[in-house]
């Protein structure tokens, strides 16, 4: 059997597996992934975090979305990751992991993590794009992961899914694809956000990357200034931190609840 925790950042819900004695040895971890984070007939999940030796850092991650496939880097599960590896004495509460995207750091306050991320780039402001219904005004960055934004009016009513799944496979954004953030302006220091999952192909709880990315695209704008408080469909606040010169962003941090659901043992039934 193989021991886990599950655990929810702000809403977006993972797996976490420490294979550092390599529990996981000889399994097919993208097959693993999807098997386990199937609702209903598994555990289910947003991602699954297999977490793994360094020699650069506390510790290594391997993020699994939903759908098997690997990312980069995930904001949520950075701050799961981070929590997990300090409740199993892996680390101190402030410490540094390995990703695909860069070394992340992150500080640990009880259940409140928070994370710094690696610059970010290839920012693109106010350009538009053909979808159902006409052209759709879009933002773009990179957090990690590939972010696009859209301001929108009345957000609660808005078809996340169907815009969402347009854009994340739009020709613009191949062939990786695009995380899809629609965005409602509640003032200068908060904003709402509901957020399009790259590899869940589907709208999530929250995404953590994603928070940032409309925080910073909304700074490129003029719109917000830091600290900037994202209020997700969750109902769960993240607080994002920066530094802004010119069109470069610097020191971004993404601050949150990272929650202990519960720990249990996987039988094979559940990943075969």
């Amino acid at each position: 059997m193989i021991e886990f925790y599950k655990m929810s950042g702000s809403g977006n819900d993972f797996i976490l597996i420490d294979n550092r004695g390599k529990a996981l040895d000889g399994i097919d971890l993208k097959a693993f992934a999807k098997a386990v984070c199937r609702n209903k007939v598994s555990v289910g999940a947003d991602g699954l975090i297999v977490i793994e030796p360094s020699g650069k850092a506390d510790f290594r991650w391997i993020f699994f979305n939903a759908d098997g496939s690997e990312a980069e880097m995930c904001g949520n599960g950075g701050r799961c990751a981070a929590r997990f590896a300090f409740i199993k004495g892996m680390a101190g509460n402030k410490l540094s992991f390995e990703t695909r995207a860069g070394i992340i750091d992150a500080e640990v306050k009880g259940d409140i993590v928070k994370l710094r991320l690696t610059d970010p780039r290839d920012l693109k402001l106010d350009y538009s794009i053909a979808v159902k219904g006409g052209q759709l005004k879009v933002n773009s960055i990179n957090t990690g992961v590939p972010h696009a934004v859209s301001f929108v009016d009345r957000l609660n009513e808005f078809d996340v899914f169907g815009y969402g799944r347009d854009v994340r496979f739009h020709s613009a954004y191949a062939p990786a694809g695009t995380n899809v953030n629609f965005v409602t302006m509640d003032g200068k220091n908060r904003i709402r956000v509901r957020t399009y999952e790259r590899g869940v192909e589907d709208e999530t709880l929250a995404c953590g990357t994603g928070a940032v990315a409309s925080a910073l695209v909304g700074a490129g704008k003029g719109l917000v200034d830091s600290p900037v408080e994202i209020l997700v469909k969750s109902g769960e606040i993240l607080t994002i931190y920066f530094d802004k010169s010119g069109d470069l962003f610097s020191n971004v941090y993404l601050e949150g609840k990272a929650s202990v659901v519960y720990e249990g043992r996987l039988w094979k039934e559940a990943y075969q």
